[in-house]
């Protein structure tokens, strides 16, 4: 089973890709590592980015996402733009989304002691977390 975590910075959605082997978790290089929303004021643009991220996702075969859940008050709440962005990518179709905390993955990373592949960019080394976290958890 594939899956792809997200996490959500801004007005950026985040992906990495990753997959239970017979070797363990493996990364899976996908072209696109992230689509912007801009202006999420202007609803053109706001379709815009749900069009863009349900071609990503029928493009590469998602049925599972986890995204890496951000804080809704104190000092590392989430922008009222990355809670707009999770609610688009709930609305997907053919498509579970789920919800993990960042306590969770890093609990999952430092049990399981999982690599970081050098194929990940440094940005998308949280999306990968969380998309192993939810492989790991079954």
């Amino acid at each position: 089973m594939t899956i792809c975590g997200i996490d959500i910075k801004g007005s950026e959605a985040i992906f990495a890709l990753a997959t239970q082997g017979p070797d363990g978790l493996q990364h899976l290089a996908i072209a696109s590592k992230k689509i912007a929303l801009d202006d999420d004021e202007n609803a053109l643009n706001v379709k815009a980015f749900a069009a863009q991220l349900a071609a990503f996702v029928k493009a590469n075969g998602i049925t599972r996402i986890v995204i890496k859940k951000r804080s809704k008050k104190g000092e590392f709440a989430g922008g009222p733009t990355t809670f707009k962005i999770e609610g688009i990518i709930q609305l997907l179709d053919d498509c579970e989304v789920q919800l993990l905390s960042p306590q969770t993955l890093n609990a999952q990373f430092k049990k399981h002691a999982f690599e970081l592949p050098a194929s990940l960019n440094k940005y998308q080394h949280d999306a990968y977390k969380a998309a192993c976290a939810a492989l790991l958890k079954g």
